[in-house]
């Protein structure tokens, strides 16, 4: 039976990048999913992720790698690596179902030896709280019969700049002989490895990156709403402060944030603090300010409208890129879904562009799509522009729309178009 030195356990985001460069770097890597359309596109050399070509997923397969809904490939594997998501559930706690899936997944079929590490992120302490008892539950012992680590992911879709190669990697182990392993793993195919003391400082590093920006995020957004009636280009001083060579760096306003890791990870810190028996303030309140921008942006395009006589109700809305960062197909927690839910309630005749997005459904409801930049700015009463895809034509926004929000501080402002 065939054996391999890596499988990857949920081909998203994060695993399948893994999958790729560890294919690359030649290790034999096979890929585990849950749901079978995934499998069945991989093995056909069809990729539905933005950082994976069709032809990225071509030279893995010639060079071995496959996609599985076979749990067993898990005993003959001598790494096993869980990239599954942690989002979280309808009361905004932590929702480590997928994560608990598939650790009693490897339980089933853990083999002596093996090195076990979880990439999701979570709380601190999850590692060896959660998922060390169901592994345990195999009758082998971590730290002893299995190696056990945690890594946290760090992928950025569409950055062209780093991909999981040279983006350092930091690793946690159970035991120090955990770490090593781990390490030496991952050694294999990225250029720097961050060994840490334990699973917990590895967890605390992935959720204090995103809750640094997720709360510097919130302190712009809230200066860009006060900026706004104190009559301040915010996004003028954001430039002129990013000027200073130490001690700033930049963060811009919008109109909410997306993805898995901002809206999502602080609250895993937070929930974690709230155990203590206090709140975790700093995060709370970023949460609140950055969840209440999407209502802020259709206050200001009423606003707009009404400087122009005319009421949200019955207006022809375009908004400009539903994703929710620039150049990816990616959704995940965009702000345009709270933004457009709230223009429908009031009325607002929904209709998008985004050259990524080829149907797009609010609550069940179809928004048509518009193919014409230039025809659908000129016949929309005004237009938000959510996400500055390099695809979009600025200077036909500016130029043909009849009124324009710009939440993304990118278009010239004049007397139709107004910067958020």
């Amino acid at each position: 039976m065939t054996g391999y030195d890596l499988a990857v356990i949920g081909l998203g985001y994060v695993g399948m990048p893994l999958a790729k460069e560890a294919t690359a770097a030649g290790l034999r890597v096979v890929g585990f999913e849950v749901d079978p359309r995934k499998v069945d596109a991989l093995n056909a050399g069809r990729s539905y992720i933005d950082d994976l070509t069709d032809a990225d997923l071509e030279h893995m397969l010639a060079h071995g790698f496959s996609a599985t809904l076979d749990e067993t490939v898990l005993s003959r594997s001598r790494t096993v690596v869980i990239c599954v998501p942690t989002p979280l559930d309808e009361d905004h706690r932590p929702d480590l179902s997928a994560v608990e899936g598939a650790t009693a997944t490897v339980a089933r079929n853990l083999a002596p030896g093996t090195l076990v590490v979880l990439e999701s992120t979570t709380w601190p302490g999850t590692t060896d709280e959660v998922a060390r008892p169901l592994l345990e539950s195999s009758g082998l012992a971590a730290g002893k019969d299995f190696h056990l680590a945690f890594s946290p992911e760090r992928i950025d879709p569409g950055n062209p700049k780093f991909g999981l190669r040279n983006t350092p990697k930091v690793v946690g182990g159970y035991t120090a002989a955990c770490r090593d392993v781990a390490t030496a793993f991952y050694a294999q195919f990225i250029e720097q490895v961050v060994p840490v003391s334990g699973t917990r400082e590895a967890e605390m590093a992935k959720l204090l990156e995103n809750t640094y920006r997720h709360v510097n995020i919130a302190l712009v957004n809230e200066m860009a709403i006060f900026c706004d009636e104190l009559g301040i280009n915010l996004w003028e001083s954001i430039e002129a402060a990013a000027t200073k060579p130490f001690g700033f760096q930049k963060f811009l306003p919008g109109p909410g944030v997306g993805g898995h890791c901002i809206p999502v990870d602080p609250s895993y810190l937070s929930y974690t603090v709230r155990k203590l028996g206090y709140p975790f303030r700093f995060v709370e309140l970023a949460q609140e300010i950055n969840e209440r921008m999407p209502s802020y942006v259709v206050a200001r395009a009423q606003r707009l409208l009404n400087r122009h006589k005319k009421a949200v109700n019955g207006s022809r809305v375009l908004l400009l890129g539903v994703t929710y960062k620039p150049d990816i197909a990616d959704e995940r927690e965009t702000p345009a879904l709270p933004v457009a839910r709230a223009l429908m309630e009031l009325g607002a005749d929904l209709v998008f562009a985004d050259p990524y997005v080829r149907e797009w459904t609010v609550d069940g409801v179809s928004v048509p799509r518009e193919e014409n930049l230039a025809k659908a700015v000129a016949e929309a009463d005004i237009t938000l522009l959510l996400q500055q895809h390099a695809a979009f034509d600025l200077t036909t926004v500016e130029d043909h729309g009849t009124l324009v929000l710009d939440t993304r501080g990118v278009l010239a402002e004049g007397e139709r178009v107004e910067r958020l």
